[in-house]
C-alpha cells in the first residue's frame, strides 16, 4: 500500500467511525435529556479520539461527527416521515430497535444533507455498521430501507 492509499484509507476509516460514533450518540439522546450539543462535546472530550482504561480510542472525522448528530437531532420529525414511509406495512418506527432506528436516521440525515458523500458509498457504510450491532436480519433491513430512501432523494446517482 502506498502512501496515498494509506491517506484515503485513513480518511474512510475516520468518515466510518464519525458515522459509528453518532450513531451511539443519537442512541445516547434517545435516553438522555440533555440537548445533543452537549453529548456533542461530551463524545468528544470523553470518547473520540481519547484514551479510557489504557485503551486508546481511535480518533474520528470530528466535524462530520458533530454535523450528523445535531442535525439529525434538529430534522428528527422529517427524518422519521422518510423512514417510516419505507417500513414494510407491519412495522413502524416505534416498534424498531432503538439503534436501529438511530442508524437509519443518521443515514437518512446524510442523503438529505451531505450530498458529498455518494448515496451507495452511504449504504454500503451503513449496512456495515448494522452489522457491527447486529448479527440477524437487521442489515438487509438497513439495505432495503435506505435503497429506497436514496433513490427517491437522489435518482439521479442511481442508473
Amino acid at each position: 500500500m502506498n502512501a496515498r492509499s494509506e491517506k484515503r484509507g485513513d480518511k474512510h476509516s475516520r468518515r466510518t467511525l464519525a458515522r459509528l460514533n453518532a450513531v451511539q450518540a443519537l442512541y445516547q439522546l434517545e435516553h438522555d435529556p440533555r440537548p445533543a450539543e452537549e453529548v456533542v462535546e461530551e463524545f468528544l472530550l470523553h470518547r473520540v479520539g481519547a484514551e479510557l482504561d489504557g485503551d486508546q480510542f481511535k480518533d474520528s472525522d470530528k466535524p462530520l461527527f458533530r454535523d450528523i448528530v445535531i442535525h439529525t437531532r434538529e430534522r428528527q420529525a422529517e427524518i422519521d416521515a422518510l423512514i417510516a414511509d419505507r417500513l414494510e406495512k407491519d412495522r413502524t418506527t416505534d416498534r424498531l430497535e432503538v439503534v436501529l432506528l438511530c442508524l437509519l436516521r443518521a443515514a437518512t440525515y446524510e442523503f438529505l444533507a451531505r450530498i458529498d458523500s455518494p448515496a451507495k458509498v452511504l449504504i454500503k457504510e451503513y449496512i456495515g455498521i448494522a452489522r457491527s450491532f447486529f448479527t440477524g436480519k437487521e442489515p438487509a433491513l438497513v439495505n432495503g430501507v435506505l435503497d429506497k430512501i436514496a433513490k427517491e432523494l437522489r435518482p439521479g446517482e442511481f442508473g
